[in-house]
């Protein structure tokens, strides 16, 4: 065991360092040939001066200014809202700048370790029709308004306790839109419904209707594209005369399908994975992140499929997901991801730094530099090979225009509920979402919520899937998380372990409201 340090310093050219604990005023910190008297009480993940920072002067983190002093800090000073602000304005032009990326190859295991597939990992799916493959082999009821959603839910609640036992599982995700939306509102409605369909993880779909609703089924279908029909049941409920039992007919012949599916042994390859962050704070850029982030190289590396996305918590570090595109033409895509994102904010006359929030604050997060640039290393260092809007479907295993395997960064917000949406719908099978703070969300898919530090794992177990805080307690090394996070991975898509999300029923979407309702 090693000793626990007091706090890190992560690039060399830093100017802070972050509590790995908190920390009294009049202790000596040293980090590496560092050493400063604190002036101030610390909380843990929040920074210290470690040299002098003059008025209007960059505060350097990540190798990266993250905003600059309000005031004079001197060494062993608390650094946070009282003397750091943000840089961040506005629409900006930027310059292709390819950087020599790559993804980091991970050492061999031991003999035995991860089933002795170390070269070739696999685990156990359920490959559809079109050749994409699910981690479950569920049955999903979805409304087109929300006008029934209680319908569907009392279907999903009896049909899952009906059928228990014979496929994975029956789930309702319920939402409020569907009916008096117009223009974008409603194709954002329609475009993750249509993903919703589309699933691999749903070997069958229940679309529940109204019948008089603005998001009509022949529209979602259009858009959903390549759906098997087979495996697709629709009804208006002012067309039946009982819909819960019109339901319950429905999911029973979908269970006759689906439960003759199985699980065969698929390549990690055919995985694709949500990478996410929510309720970080200022160790989430020290451990979790930097954790997925190798989990996103391992697998792209692999063939693998890995969607990032929290545009606005690129804000501040676009500039390194930009210069790692796979091309000009993948570049410009980034550029007008972000800007359009900024733009969007613009219109609503909000400013475009107006995050962290105020548990990333509490936490230890001063600016949307700062965050962002912890954010960002959740895709490691693999290309950017496609942008999707938001919506779209991940071109997985480098079809179509794809630039080969890697990162997609996909169009959504920062809202935890949202963009872990957007995830799923635009196919992600599994999703690895990394949490300070703690947070109790779970999505469709399986979530696996990875904690920055030991606290919160040990105080929530029951949200908490995968302690990466360990890193910073002297029990375990990065490389040794990554094997073990990674063994994590497969164990819970091939169905031999569960998300505590699963366990404990939560599940539930969000779809992104950008504008009038009638």
């Amino acid at each position: 065991m090693t000793a626990v340090p007091q706090a890190v310093k992560i690039h060399p050219a830093d100017n802070v360092v972050v509590a790995v604990r908190p920390l009294v005023a009049g202790c000596e910190v040293v980090v590496d040939d560092d050493a400063v008297v604190l002036r101030d009480a610390v909380p843990a993940g929040h920074k210290i001066a470690i040299r002098t920072v003059e008025p209007g002067e960059p505060v350097v983190k990540y190798g990266f200014p993250i905003g600059v002093a309000t005031a004079a800090i001197p060494p062993g000073a608390w650094v946070h809202t009282h003397n750091l602000k943000t840089c961040l304005d506005g629409v900006e032009e930027y310059r292709y700048q390819p950087a020599g990326v790559g993804v980091r190859h991970a050492a061999p295991l031991p003999p035995g370790a991860l089933d002795g597939q170390r070269a070739t990992p696999t685990f156990a799916g359920y490959r559809r029709r079109n050749g994409r493959v699910g981690t479950r082999n569920e049955v999903w009821i979805l409304n087109t308004v929300g006008c029934v959603n209680h319908a569907a839910e009392q279907i999903g609640r009896t049909g899952a306790a009906r059928f228990a036992g014979r496929i994975d599982g029956v789930f309702s995700f319920s939402h409020p839109y569907g009916c008096s939306q117009l223009g974008d509102d409603l194709q954002n409605t329609q475009r993750i419904l249509a993903g919703l369909l589309r699933h691999p993880n749903a070997g069958g779909v229940l679309v529940l209707g109204l019948g008089c609703e603005n998001n009509q089924l022949d529209e979602l279908l259009r858009i959903a594209g390549d759906v098997d029909r087979e495996r697709l049941r629709f009804f208006n409920s002012q067309e039946v005369s009982d819909e819960i039992e019109a339901g319950l007919e429905g999911l029973a012949d979908l269970v006759e399908i689906v439960e003759r599916d199985k699980r065969e042994a698929c390549p990690a390859s055919d995985l694709i994975l949500g990478h996410k962050c929510g309720g970080s704070d200022g160790l989430s850029g020290i451990t979790a992140n930097p954790l997925v982030g190798r989990i996103a190289d391992r697998l792209t590396a692999l063939g693998g499929d890995v969607i990032l996305t929290e545009v606005p918590e690129m804000f501040g570090a676009e500039r390194l997901l930009m210069n790692r595109a796979a091309g000009e033409a993948v570049f410009r895509d980034v550029v007008a991801l972000v800007n359009d994102f900024k733009r969007y904010l613009l219109r609503h006359k909000r400013p475009i730094y107006e995050n962290p929030s105020p548990g990333n604050t509490a936490g230890g997060l001063t600016t949307l530099e700062e965050k962002s640039l912890g954010a960002v290393q959740k895709g490691g260092r693999a290309p950017v090979t496609q942008v999707l809007r938001y919506g779209e479907v991940a071109a997985s295993g480098g079809g179509g225009t794809r630039n080969g395997a890697g990162l997609s960064l996909l169009e959504s917000p920062g809202n935890d509920g949202v963009s872990s949406t957007a995830l799923v719908a635009s196919g992600a099978t599994l999703l690895l979402f990394t949490t300070g703070r703690g947070t109790p969300l779970g999505f469709p898919v399986p979530t696996l919520k990875i904690s920055s530090n030991t606290e919160i794992a040990v105080k929530k177990p029951h949200w908490i899937d995968f302690n990466a805080g360990v890193l910073l307690d002297g029990t375990a090394t990065m490389d040794r998380l990554e094997e073990d996070l990674f063994a994590l991975i497969l164990d819970v898509a091939s169905g031999r372990a569960l998300a505590n999300n699963e366990k404990y029923g939560y599940r539930e979407i969000a779809i992104w409201k950008e504008g009038v309702t009638l």
